[in-house]
């Protein structure tokens, strides 16, 4: 089984201060005229927008859920710079990549404990920059509105209320970056949106006297984007190799081509992708019919018996475990998933979405869109091969398809 190794590139943008040289400023263009909100509009709630003196002013209403002034362009990857001013009363944000809802919809939220809610069709959900109080310390962290809520909320200190902060926000492929007055804040890495509008929040407010919120000098400069690409072509096993016990094959997936594994408890098994990958974030889809499997990554050789050199295991188990993280032959377990969290995160009998993170010491794990793990200075490998599993333990029957990698589009 030769060795083809893919390197898929990553977009440097800043440098770790998060400073723009006045060549970046050069290539930053305005998406705010400003005299008026052409290019803009207004998407839920009742808050009013205006256009002051080259300022966007955002004013409360009474009774108004959270409002939102979209733009009606969408962007994928970017640097965005904009100042804002609000009343330390008043919450506020910007959303990046975000969308509405078609239909009512029912997501999974992560504060307090994982809970359903429903949200009408309409809604504007996202990812927000959030903009709080200087004391708060959650300014420039990710909320994802109307969805998973806190998803990083690193703790800082670099608001100042009542005064103008510069906000500078770097979007590449699954990395998130924000600095406040060119205080680094939060580093997140999530795939769940690649691409969508921006939009000026002002939040919900209750008290007699209305609030404000302005923004100015409003600039962004376009990157590109980052795309999802196939890794089987939905026909055939072109691509991968069989090693050790189990059969698979080709199968339906409710109308996509599926790669399914089977077998009766005897030796293990892997279907072994041909390229070795380097940093990389990849996301499939599984469903476990019966049995236990998982999805390996950075592996070396299974034949050779050496600490580490099986990389790392995503858990595959409709009982226990979902999204739980494994380095076979050396560490162990790094992180079981609580058995209340298994139960609220995996759908049993049904389609499971996985995302996998590996950008150098840096690894994170997502399924249905929860994160279940992060290690950002990780020492196991840091290179090899995406494999499926088949546990000789168990009789197995699995199916993945929708195996993608996500890499930079052709501009």
């Amino acid at each position: 089984m030769p060795l083809q190794r893919l390197a898929v590139p990553f977009i440097v943008l800043v440098s770790a201060a998060g400073a723009s040289g006045s060549a970046e400023a050069d290539r930053l263009r305005s998406i705010f005229d400003g005299r008026t909100l052409n290019g803009w509009e207004q998407c839920n709630g009742t808050a009013k927008y205006a256009v002051e003196k080259g300022v966007i002013v955002g004013t409360t209403a009474d009774g108004s859920p959270n409002s939102f002034l979209c733009t009606k362009k969408q962007y994928g990857d970017f640097i965005l710079e904009f100042e804002e001013k609000h009343d330390p009363e008043l919450n506020s944000g910007v959303q990046i990549r975000s969308h509405r809802y078609e239909r009512e919809t029912e997501v999974l939220t992560e504060n307090r404990g994982l809970t359903k809610r429903k949200h009408e069709a309409g809604r504007v959900y996202g990812y927000q920059v959030e903009i709080a109080t200087a004391a708060s310390g959650v300014s420039g962290g990710i909320y994802d509105e109307a969805r998973r809520g806190w998803i990083d909320n690193t703790r800082n200190t670099g608001l100042r209320d009542n005064e103008w902060n510069k906000f500078r926000v770097v979007a590449s492929g699954d990395s998130i970056k924000t600095w406040i007055n060119g205080t680094p804040v939060a580093d997140l890495v999530d795939s769940l949106d690649l691409a969508g509008f921006i939009a000026l929040q002002v939040h919900q407010y209750k008290g007699e006297k209305p609030r404000q919120v302005r923004w100015r000098n409003i600039r962004l400069q376009d990157l590109g984007r980052h795309e999802w690409k196939p890794l089987t072509d939905g026909k055939t096993l072109a691509g991968w190799s069989k090693w050790g016990g189990g059969e698979w094959s080709v199968a339906d997936g409710d109308g996509k081509g599926a790669l399914r594994g089977i077998n009766k408890p005897a030796e293990r098994g892997f279907l072994i992708a041909d390229r070795e990958l380097d940093d990389f974030t990849v996301r499939l889809n599984y469903r476990v019919v019966k049995g236990n499997s998982g999805v390996f990554f950075r592996m070396g050789d299974p034949a050779v018996r050496e600490p580490g050199n099986m990389g790392f295991e995503v858990e595959v188990d409709p009982a226990r475990d979902a999204g739980g993280i494994q380095e076979p032959g050396k560490r162990g377990w790094l992180k079981h998933t609580d058995p209340r969290d298994h139960e609220s995160i995996y759908k049993p009998d049904d389609w499971n979405g996985m995302t996998i993170h590996a950008n150098g010491h840096r690894i994170a794990v997502h399924v249905n869109g929860v994160k279940t793990w992060e290690q950002k200075d990780d020492p196991g490998r840091l290179k090899g091969r995406l494999a499926l599993q088949i546990n000789p333990r168990d009789e197995l029957e699995v199916y993945y398809r929708d195996i993608e990698i996500l890499a930079p589009a052709k501009r």
